[in-house]
């Protein structure tokens, strides 16, 4: 009963004075709004770079020129920007590895794709075999890939954002576009690639691919970025990465400047980055939190002492210091409470504008949510016990004087 009291008392003191114990609130509303909203969005990447990882399959195995060191290795494993390329030789080294299915090169092509009357700067173009669509089990959803014996036409697949952005049509089947001078056909269009956010340069919703040969006729060598392996049996995939990465050494002097990496390296770099990165930026968010409940503590003071004879009226009736002390910290958890709810509400308003105007798609987790807003209940509580030990030593006498 003695706690359904105080907080009722507690709603009626912050109802008299609205504004001020929402400014009260806000560190504790801004602290677990920032909190939740960083690790919704670390959480939201997670999933997505998982979904990709997963849509390409465990047995997925990414070779790229180059020794990457440190975690930061999986950010560019699909990506065209690397300054060191693999030859007709290494890639033949591939090939030639025991246990593989399939070999798929990437090969980037300097230029710009436009046509008459417009161009692409912000998209790339990917020399590569027939065989991108089934290593990247990624669906072609107007007309048709090039096959084998198309490797020397002019031909050109493009992903969604090439057709809307270049063409500014859904379905530019039969138009062409110039690549370094030469004209290619467009003879179809991708479904939608799934994207990584920390990885935008690898979004092949941007990328024209042209067949491998042509490419290397285009640019006069091969410059590989990068090659998909799949191999025979899945169960296989370490020991097949194993041949690539010994293969590969011979043909470089026994040297390893390459990397060979399997899904799930890649995954594990990727949450180590992304949990450190979380972390850190939760761990700043958090700060406010103490702020807030700075503010909660020089509020209640203030409280404390504007409401000096209240304190003195309910010790004259009989009030203990243990009750004052209690209804003052009641007040002070009720306002952190308070803030946290509404911090919860604007973290949710956040996620949202994130999802409507951006690619990254935040996951909000019940416990954390739970968790954020316990540890605003903790901090309001603990700022509240100065001001409310400072409440329950008042002299009465000394209180009903108080004016």
């Amino acid at each position: 009963m003695r706690l359904k009291a105080n907080i009722k008392m507690a709603f009626a003191s912050i109802r008299s004075a609205r504004w001020r114990s929402f400014l009260t609130m806000l560190g504790i509303i801004v602290g677990v709004a920032s909190v939740v909203v960083t690790i919704s969005l670390g959480e939201g990447v997670r999933q997505q770079v998982e979904g990709q990882i997963k849509q390409l399959g465990s047995d997925l195995i990414i070779v790229k020129p180059g020794k990457n060191v440190g975690a930061s290795s999986s950010l560019g494993a699909l990506t065209a920007n690397n300054a060191q390329s693999f030859t007709d030789q290494d890639l033949q080294a591939i090939k030639t590895t025991k246990g593989i299915k399939t070999v798929v090169p990437f090969s980037t092509v300097s230029g710009v794709a436009r046509t008459d009357d417009s161009e692409l700067p912000d998209g790339f173009i990917v020399g590569t075999t027939e065989l991108l669509p089934e290593i990247l089990r990624q669906r072609v959803k107007y007309g048709s890939f090039f096959a084998a014996d198309d490797t020397n036409r002019k031909i050109a697949v493009i992903g969604k954002r090439v057709a809307q952005d270049l063409f500014h049509e859904t379905v530019p089947l039969g138009k062409s576009l110039q690549v370094r001078g030469e004209r290619y056909v467009v003879s179809g269009v991708f479904d939608q690639f799934a994207t990584s956010p920390l990885s935008p340069t690898s979004d092949y919703n941007s990328a024209v691919f042209i067949p491998y040969e042509s490419a290397r006729t285009l640019v006069g060598q091969s410059q590989i970025y990068q090659v998909l392996v799949r191999p025979i049996d899945p169960e296989q995939t370490s020991q097949v990465a194993k041949n690539i990465t010994a293969n590969l050494s011979d043909a470089h002097g026994k040297q390893t400047d390459f990397t060979v990496l399997k899904q799930e390296e890649n995954l594990a770099a990727t949450n180590k980055i992304l949990t450190l990165l979380t972390s850190m930026i939760a761990g700043i968010a958090a700060i406010s939190l103490l702020v807030g409940g700075i503010g909660i503590m020089n509020i209640m003071l203030v409280s404390v002492t504007e409401r000096t004879k209240e304190i003195g009226v309910r010790k004259a009736v009989g009030a203990t210091n243990r009750q004052i002390l209690d209804q003052f910290v009641t007040e002070a958890a009720v306002i952190s409470l308070l803030g946290g709810v509404l911090g919860l509400l604007l973290s949710l308003f956040v996620d949202y504008l994130f999802r409507l105007f951006t690619d990254i798609k935040p996951a909000v987790t019940v416990p954390i949510m739970g968790i954020a807003v316990l540890v605003a209940l903790v901090v309001g509580m603990f700022f509240g016990i100065l001001p409310a030990i400072k409440a329950a030593s008042r002299d009465p006498i000394e209180a009903l004087r108080y004016e």
